[in-house]
């Protein structure tokens, strides 16, 4: 079941070399993951992902434009333009919010309810595994998609 996953995944942007190899790992991991987690059928999945992508790069942008800003401040900016880029940051941060729920209303258009709360559950839960393990001890094995 994972081959058409990660065939709808593509392996689009992730970069060469190295680390490109390890975000590639990385997101195969992730597909296991969810595919596993919210018990998606072949039929569900081969519409599923190419959305989940979608969603996936558009909140990726934003967070990046977010990152970016907060990133912009510097000890040389006057009171109003510090303002004037966290209102930014607030608006992106709106902005990623909208985002999410009108894609929790696409999604419940090819997977059931529940799944799409299992899905937003196991993102959370992959990213803390993930960072759990980094902070634990650099290269362990794969994630477990349990």
């Amino acid at each position: 079941m994972l081959a058409p996953t990660a065939h709808a995944q593509g392996g689009g942007g992730l970069g060469g070399g190295r680390k490109g190899q390890r975000l590639g790992q990385l997101e195969n991991a992730k597909i296991a993951f969810i595919t596993n987690r919210v018990s998606l059928t072949q039929e569900q999945a081969q519409k599923f992902w190419p959305l989940y992508n979608e969603f996936s790069a558009r909140r990726r942008e934003l967070n990046r434009s977010g990152r970016l800003l907060r990133r912009d401040v510097t000890d040389g900016m006057t009171d109003q333009q510090i303002r004037e880029n966290f209102n930014q940051a607030f608006a992106m941060r709106q902005q990623e919010l909208n985002l999410e729920k009108d894609y929790f209303d696409k999604f419940q258009k090819v997977i059931a309810l529940r799944q799409v709360v299992q899905l937003f559950q196991a993102e959370r839960d992959f990213t803390k595994e993930v960072i759990k393990r980094v902070a634990g001890a650099g290269a362990q094995p794969a994630i477990n998609t349990d």
